[in-house]
């Protein structure tokens, strides 16, 4: 039987080259999967997944006022599907994979953060939350060696963001991967924080 899994981690714990290992994993195996990604993360390019270890693929994209069924349908049969940076979807639209899932017996693989960077759900996540089947996060690590939970927006000057909407597209040199302490901490002495190397996911 088919399941909605979602599969979440933080900035940099390598969600995207999960992704695109996942679909290489089933296309080995002779089935074909319908990658998507939502249109709001541009990124790489409209139309590219890219990982920080340099996997890349073209993946269909996906507007908030697409039906995700009605271009399944579109796009032709497919054995499995898998949703990068699925935060991004609508709630409608997780519905929308959900019944994918009970209708086609199509598995789905949504892969994408769980909360933004003032630790709040994306509407697309806690929708994941609330339907998915199998929900595993995928960790990395805090600076300091803990695990790390929270994706702290930072400014120009290195200091922690706790105002701002709550998409804004960036890599490495907007966000890190923190410890709700070290977060915490950061917050509240206004202090710059130490960034990692300039790459991204």
């Amino acid at each position: 039987m088919a399941k909605l899994y979602f599969k979440y981690g933080a900035m940099g714990s390598s969600k995207s080259a999960q992704a695109l290992i996942t679909k290489f994993n089933y296309e080995e195996k002779g089935m074909t999967v319908w990658l998507i990604k939502p249109s709001v993360d541009t990124r790489d390019g409209a139309d590219i997944i890219k990982s920080r270890v340099g996997l890349r693929e073209h993946a269909q994209i996906i507007t908030p006022s697409q039906s995700i069924i009605r271009e399944f349908r579109k796009a032709g049969p497919h054995d499995v599907i898998i949703a990068d940076e699925s935060q991004f979807f609508t709630p409608s639209q997780i519905d929308e994979l959900r019944e994918l899932v009970d209708k086609e017996d199509l598995p789905v693989l949504c892969f994408g953060l769980r909360t933004d960077f003032m630790t709040r759900f994306f509407p697309g996540s806690m929708r994941l939350m609330e339907l998915a089947d199998s929900i595993t996060e995928i960790k990395t690590i805090c600076a300091c060696g803990s695990k790390a939970t929270v994706n702290a927006r930072i400014d120009a000057e290195g200091r922690v963001v706790t105002e701002g909407s709550q998409v804004f597209l960036g890599g490495n040199d907007s966000y890190t991967a923190m410890c709700h302490r070290c977060w915490k901490k950061a917050v509240e002495s206004g202090e710059p924080v130490l960034l990692h190397s300039p790459s991204r996911e």
